[in-house]
């Protein structure tokens, strides 16, 4: 169906991709990996013909239709939902819309112009027909529910709808033009788990063969059946799912660096017999006879590991009291909007906790009021009396971060006796070494304003550490990272996260916003799902119950009526 056969792209700066093989076959859903900067995202743009690549060939069927959904949504704001699916359909949309403007000028024009305006109503609606108008109009009334909006929201304007909505008008454009291969950049960034899932269970639902980059460990885990790494210019195609990659690629790591050893072995031992009867009497031809056998040995190369990513701790945490965090009666509304509404918590020493919900539920309004930037309108939000040192991470690090200060004067404002080489050792944990410590806050990618403020966090030591995102533009290394130096941290951690597999790795409790409340649930996020799944089956159960109990009454009153009926004869 489409092959890429020993693809290579070399920008002014370098050479990023070096040797691409892998190919997309029916069913296929692959999904692209490898750190920040590795290619994934120039794979999907040479696949949709918007790149040109250095050397070799993308091989696919000239009427293959390409679909593309990538980071930025491609909406018109002033639009209607309706509207906007038909700007898929160029031709036929004008077309539309000037039968819209000749029905309207027919409503108050003069019998004189009436004859005129007929003749063109008609040629207009024989050039609709022909264009499949009514076809169309049909796919798009349909493609409505499926993306799950209502007949009403088909009027409504697109800027009316939050990002993961929007995400779906973009996901129902693409599909309206019945792609042969679909390519997906990035497609949960910034949305909720609500939204997630249903992309999920949307994506698993279509036959057409797609290529997804993400970050989202859990997301592929559940929808992609081929994994392709993407290492040093590189690609290697794992079967099964990212956890069946990961298995993969350890055991095939582990065969190499046995094999690698094994040939160090046998090589050295050859060498040392060379070496000690090159110029032996007697044994000199077999010296030469293994040398030549040395030369043309075909080298094991030793497996790939320790791939550039960063590595850090969070310095140790002063102890603080048993309570950490208490929310008493909170209430917070913005107009008619109720986000709490009398919640309570109790968030206690060594905590690790995840605040889940849907957006727009109150999540960062949460952290906010707890970094003291927002305020209650009723209750209280409050730290533990006993030596709580709070250290905060801000979802957009443009904001918080000094733009016009370069990586090095970002650390030293933060700590001026540090020492130039102390400040280098510590931005070199994370990946900033050479010159880049020199570049401007502005001239960052969003990868390296998250790991510039990450590493702002390691500079005074706190033990309650307040999350808002954490792993927004961090590549699948930097996460485990990040999750490794959390598990080993011995402070209290609140996060908010939309990555349910980081969320998986990282917290011990979880608390869901649910009706203006704080649900605590005492233990992991798996434990959370279960929790989930039994609340749902005895909410079906109780409905069933209900129902049952309904029928059981109108039979009875039934009953009772006929027994009044006869009693009246």
């Amino acid at each position: 169906m489409l092959r890429l056969e020993h693809i290579s792209k070399i920008y002014p700066t370098g050479e990023i991709l070096k040797d691409i093989n892998w190919e997309l076959k029916p069913g296929d859903r692959i999904g692209l990996v490898g750190v920040n900067g590795a290619g994934k995202s120039t794979q999907l743009k040479i696949i949709a013909g918007e790149l040109e690549p250095t050397a070799g060939e993308v091989i696919r069927p000239n009427s293959l239709h390409i679909a593309y959904l990538n980071q930025e949504f491609n909406v018109q704001p002033s639009n209607t939902v309706r509207e906007e699916f038909w700007t898929v359909f160029s031709e036929a949309s004008q077309v539309q819309h000037k039968l819209t403007e000749v029905q309207q000028q027919m409503e108050s024009a003069e019998l004189d112009d009436l004859d005129a305006l007929i003749n063109k109503l008609d040629k207009l609606q024989r050039q609709f027909e022909a264009l499949d108008g009514y076809g169309l109009e049909t796919r798009i009334e349909k493609i409505l529910p499926e993306m799950g909006f209502s007949d009403e929201d088909g009027d409504r304007l697109v800027s009316a709808f939050s990002g993961g909505w929007q995400m779906r008008i973009c996901l129902g454009k693409i599909l309206l033009q019945s792609p042969d291969i679909l390519l997906l950049d990035e497609p949960t960034n910034h949305l909720d788990l609500e939204t997630i899932e249903w992309l999920e269970t949307y994506l698993k639902g279509l036959t057409t063969p797609m290529v997804i980059v993400s970050h989202d460990r859990e997301f592929m885990d559940r929808l992609c059946t081929k994994i392709v790494e993407t290492e040093r210019g590189v690609s290697t195609t794992y079967l099964g799912n990212y956890s069946a990659y990961l298995a993969q690629k350890a055991e095939a790591q582990a065969a190499q660096l046995s094999a690698y050893e094994h040939q160090q072995k046998d090589i050295q031992k050859q060498e040392v017999f060379v070496e000690r009867f090159r110029a032996s009497a007697t044994r000199s031809t077999q010296a030469k006879s293994r040398e030549r056998q040395l030369d043309k040995i075909e080298r094991i190369d030793a497996p790939i590991a320790n791939v550039r990513t960063l590595k850090f701790q969070f310095p140790p945490s002063p102890r603080s009291g048993r309570e950490v965090i208490i929310i008493e009666d909170l209430v917070k509304s913005y107009g008619e909007d109720i986000l709490f509404l009398g919640a309570n918590l109790l968030i206690e020493r060594g905590d690790r906790i995840a605040i889940l919900g849907p957006n727009g539920s109150g999540k960062s309004t949460l952290l906010h009021m707890l970094t003291g930037s927002e305020t209650p309108d009723e209750g209280g939000i409050r730290f533990g009396e006993h030596n709580v040192i709070p250290g905060y991470f801000e979802q957009n690090q443009a904001e918080a971060l000094d733009l016009n200060r370069t990586v090095m004067e970002t650390i030293h404002d933060a700590v001026p006796d540090w020492k130039n080489e102390a400040v280098r050792t510590l931005l070199g944990q994370f990946l900033f070494r050479g010159e880049t410590v020199f570049k401007k806050v502005m001239a960052l990618s969003g990868g390296e304003k998250a790991r510039l403020a990450l590493a702002k966090m390691l500079l005074r030591p706190v033990n309650l550490l307040i999350l808002d995102e954490p792993t927004n533009h961090l590549d699948i290394p930097a996460k485990e990272m990040l999750e490794s130096a959390l598990q080993d941290y011995d402070g209290s951690v609140v996060i908010v996260s939309h990555d349910r597999y980081f969320i998986s790795q990282v917290a011990t409790k979880i608390v869901e916003i649910r009706d203006g409340e704080l649900h605590l649930f005492h233990g992991d996020y798996h434990y959370y799902l279960e929790k989930l799944e039994q609340e749902q089956e005895q909410a079906r159960l109780t409905k069933i119950a209900a129902e049952k109990a309904e029928k059981a009454a109108a039979k009875r009153e039934k009953k009772n009526n006929k027994k009044k009926s006869k009693a009246k004869l």
